[in-house]
């Protein structure tokens, strides 16, 4: 699947917006922190990926009510569901100058009764973009960093009417967005969660 962006602008996937808070002193100083064990931005990139994946739960599998969707309440509070999880790796890795991307996937939800969209990242390297997705492995689930050949936390079925998108956001979908900003918890959100793109 070729992937396209949104904004032929590259500077637009380095930006700080809302919900990719790279400016906030937290964001600052995790992605320095993490800076410092890097010797290339391909490391730093890999190290802030396994970072959002390994350290910060994914609050569905973990029972958490809380929602969160600014980056610096994903590192603040260590929670998020793949949304909010993608928009604390963007803003890591816009931090230290690496373009990052926001991309969505559309799954089937709720037993199959419906779809609902799922969010993961890309970055660009040597001139190319890549997904990665930070949602956090579980049994059946194991998503990796990867610059040859995707590693994703799943794999859509055409069959079933899911897909990938191909577009390459520069800030979250407003869909996502308003669903993160109107939930009253977790539970709330899951019910309310966008089907489409």
């Amino acid at each position: 699947m070729e992937l396209i962006q949104e904004n032929p602008d590259l500077s637009a996937y380095l930006a700080a917006d809302e919900a990719v808070d790279h400016h906030h002193p937290l964001v600052r100083a995790t992605a320095a922190r993490l800076a410092r064990d890097a010797e290339d931005s391909y490391v730093y990139a890999r190290l802030a990926f396994e970072f959002v994946r390994d350290t910060i739960p994914h609050s569905q599998d973990v029972g958490d009510p809380r929602v969160t969707w600014r980056a610096s309440d994903v590192l603040e509070q260590g929670t998020g569901i793949c949304y909010a999880k993608a928009h604390a790796l963007a803003a890591l890795l816009r931090a230290e100058d690496i373009p990052t991307a926001l991309c969505y996937q559309r799954f089937a939800h709720d037993e199959g009764a419906g779809y609902a969209l799922h969010g993961l990242v890309a970055v660009r390297f040597n001139g190319a973009w890549h997904r990665q997705d930070p949602r956090g492995n579980k049994p059946g689930v194991d998503a990796r960093f990867s610059l040859d050949g995707e590693r994703l936390a799943f794999l859509p079925d055409a069959e079933t009417g899911e897909l990938d998108y191909p577009g390459l956001y520069a800030a979250p979908h407003p869909a996502v967005l308003a669903a993160l900003q109107t939930a009253q918890d977790r539970p709330h959100l899951w019910r309310t969660l966008p089907a489409s793109l």
